[in-house]
């Protein structure tokens, strides 16, 4: 019952934080627009990004803080720390893989490549580094407890491991409303399940969950850099 009510706090924290730029991006964007910056919509943005997200984890941690049963749902024995790296690791080039797949059936669909979700994010990045923080680290704290602790692990013991995996992929893609792209989405949310569900703990899918998102905005930002680098590197004797 005491994780129920957990899980039901972070889902509260989790909807508000989403609904909250209804009311505090308008009011922003107002302060904004009396600095002098290029660009005050992505600034906007990117700071509420930041700001909500960084709130929002603050707060999820301290509601799992009173609650020290939340972070153990699963029947099973726990992996190690060791094993929590490794399979965090495993789970990145799990992903990696999985979304290569998946991308080139959805172009066998006819669906173009590149997530505009992602090149959003990127924008707003530019524009406001401290939002590379809510990409890589409050984002997957927050939406692997609310997809993975909470959805999957909530559904496992009622159904089974697919179904479980399934539901919580799809929702982890509907989401992130970019329907297109929803198979890509559904993998990676899919991989980061059996990653959860082989450890039995939610740090190992948050560890692969990071892994994926710093690994996305290092070839965004870098891309063109560590491009010629291995051009350099390949012409060497």
């Amino acid at each position: 019952m005491k994780q129920q009510k957990t899980g039901l706090y972070i889902l509260i924290t989790y909807c508000v934080m989403q609904l909250s730029g209804a009311v505090f991006v308008p009011l922003f964007y107002k302060l904004i627009q009396t600095m002098e910056v290029k660009d005050p919509e992505l600034t906007t943005y990117g700071w509420w990004v930041f700001i909500s997200m960084g709130i929002a984890t603050l707060v999820t941690l301290l509601i799992i803080r009173k609650d020290n049963t939340f972070l153990r749902p699963l029947k099973g024995q726990q992996a190690t720390l060791g094993g929590v790296i490794g399979f965090g690791i495993l789970g990145f080039f799990l992903v990696f893989f999985g979304q290569i797949i998946a991308a080139n059936l959805e172009q066998a669909f006819g669906i173009e490549a590149g997530s505009a979700n992602t090149e959003q994010f990127i924008e707003i990045a530019h524009s406001v580094p401290f939002a590379i923080f809510s990409i890589v680290i409050f984002a997957p704290i927050l939406e692997e407890l609310i997809f993975r602790r909470i959805i999957f692990g909530s559904l496992l013991p009622k159904t089974n491991f697919f179904v479980a995996a399934l539901v919580s992929a799809i929702a982890f893609a509907v989401i992130h409303f970019e329907f297109t792209h929803i198979l890509l989405y559904a993998v990676s949310g899919f991989i980061f399940a059996f990653i959860y569900y082989k450890t039995k703990r939610i740090t190992a899918s948050i560890i692969s969950h990071m892994l994926l998102n710093g690994f996305v905005v290092l070839v965004q930002f870098y891309g063109e850099t560590i491009q010629k680098f291995l051009e350099t590197y390949s012409q060497m004797p």
